[in-house]
């Protein structure tokens, strides 16, 4: 049976959704202002993982993720400018302009790393209603009050809250400080607006814009139902945000609002959390810069646990592109013909690793065994693929690769300059096949053309 560490509960939990055959999981998005950095990239591999491990045994996952374009304020409080606002009027864009700029750069990146996207991705201006209604239903059952700057939610009626965030009701909030404020721990359901904003709308408390923590509540509600089976995030969003979610959710349909809360550890960089704000932050773009596979990180996050911080090192990733060519080194020597051919104890000892709250550095040191073990070709490349369904490294395309005519050609020319000594000539030949994704390497007599693999 799959074992999950439950967050809220600091336990490991046996796994049982609502609905025999159905997972409905939803991952907490980006906030789309700046480009996502592989700390952020992080969460979004572990929720694929989550999403394919599921899958792999047997679940249909119906799972949602949203894109934060308006509300996330300054600080994850609620004072300062939203983000998003902020860095459109930076660069001289309108916030529509700059969210679609980076949702899309986002949506590369996850494409880049392998990640199958979500049934569907949801954005937070295009549930404005959804975020109105939940807000009247809020206020019609007593949990909101008005002060000049917005509505806000009264915590205290809630007296679960401070279960969630480990805290006393005497302690300070990292919501920002306001002093009409009931509570520190108070949030803001709906902002009223001051002097012109690019994005704001009619409300029945007045014009202004929904705060960041709604979003996620009308979003999940309305796709998912009012109950979850997971709730996915970075552990940055642990202490409020979801807490916040709980809260106005639970009040509003007066059921639990998730089962199994879910948070991935952060990135960091030089043993220092990776982020915008201290300013080391490493792109995806960038390590593609150095020569290296998007999925040489994808491995590099596999082979940790997703609740413990890592630390990315240059020596790590070189480590990670070094395993990931070895694997394909195999998998693009073999051609399949009989797809049934599994190794049935390895990929039972494979689930077994994967039930332990998701243990994908187990699962992958199983592979490791499996493509070090005698099977035959065949089978042992079946039994890897298989265990690439929820690994996701793409060695599906490896398999069993042709080398273009083109190539051929060029290698054998290159072959006879070389014979002769014109050396110049055959090196710009070699540039010009590795260029087609292919390398030849030279033996005494004869060469060899190989799919290069980074």
């Amino acid at each position: 049976m799959l074992k999950v560490y439950n967050s809220y509960s600091k336990k490991i939990e046996d796994f049982i959704p609502q609905r025999r055959e159905e997972v409905r999981m939803y991952t907490c998005g980006p906030t789309v202002y700046r480009k996502a950095h592989i700390g952020n990239l992080r969460v979004y591999v572990f929720s694929d993982v989550v999403a394919r491990t599921l899958r792999f045994f047997g679940y249909r996952v119906l799972n949602v993720m949203n894109i934060t374009d308006i509300g996330h304020l300054a600080g994850d409080g609620d004072e300062g400018e939203d983000k998003v606002e902020l860095a459109a009027k930076e660069l001289g864009k309108s916030a529509s302009e700059l969210a679609t700029f980076y949702t899309n750069h986002f949506l590369e990146s996850l494409k880049e790393l392998n990640v199958t996207l979500p049934y569907k991705i949801t954005k937070a201006t295009d549930y404005i209603s959804e975020q109105i209604f939940l807000i009247r239903v809020l206020e019609d059952k007593g949990y909101t009050y008005k002060l000049d700057d917005g509505i806000y939610f009264n915590v205290s009626r809630f007296p679960k809250y401070f279960d969630y965030v480990n805290k006393s009701s005497n302690e300070r909030s990292r919501i920002g400080e306001n002093s009409d404020k009931l509570s520190p721990h108070d949030f803001a359901l709906w902002k009223f607006s001051k002097g012109s904003r690019l994005q704001e709308y009619d409300s029945p408390w007045g014009v202004g814009f929904p705060g960041w923590h709604i979003e996620c509540s009308a979003m999940a509600l309305k796709e998912l139902g009012d109950t979850l089976d997971i709730h996915i995030g970075g552990e940055d969003l642990k202490m409020t945000h979801h807490p916040n979610e709980i809260a106005q959710s639970e009040c509003v349909t007066d059921q639990k609002f998730v089962k199994y809360w879910l948070h991935a550890a952060f990135l960091n960089f030089n043993s220092e959390k990776m982020s915008k704000s201290v300013g080391n932050v490493v792109l995806l773009e960038d390590i593609v810069a150095k020569g290296f596979s998007p999925l040489a990180v994808r491995y590099y996050f596999l082979n940790s646990n997703y609740r413990g911080s890592m630390n990315f090192t240059d020596e790590g990733l070189e480590a990670s592109a070094n395993s990931l060519k070895r694997i394909y080194d195999f998998v693009s020597s073999v051609k399949i013909n009989d797809k049934k051919s599994f190794d049935r104890t390895f990929l039972e000892k494979f689930a077994e690793k994967l039930s332990d709250d998701f243990n994908t550095a187990g699962a992958l040191a199983v592979f490791w065994e499996a493509l070090s073990s005698n099977l035959d070709d065949e089978t042992k490349l079946n039994t890897l693929l298989k265990m690439d369904e929820v690994l996701g490294l793409n060695l599906v395309t490896m398999v069993g690769y042709e080398i273009p005519k083109e190539v051929e050609e060029l290698a054998k020319i290159r072959w006879q300059y070389k014979k002769e000594g014109i050396y110049d000539k055959a090196d710009y030949l070699r540039r010009e096949i590795e260029k087609l994704g292919f390398e030849v390497l030279d033996s005494k007599d004869s060469y060899t053309i190989k799919k290069i693999f980074h």
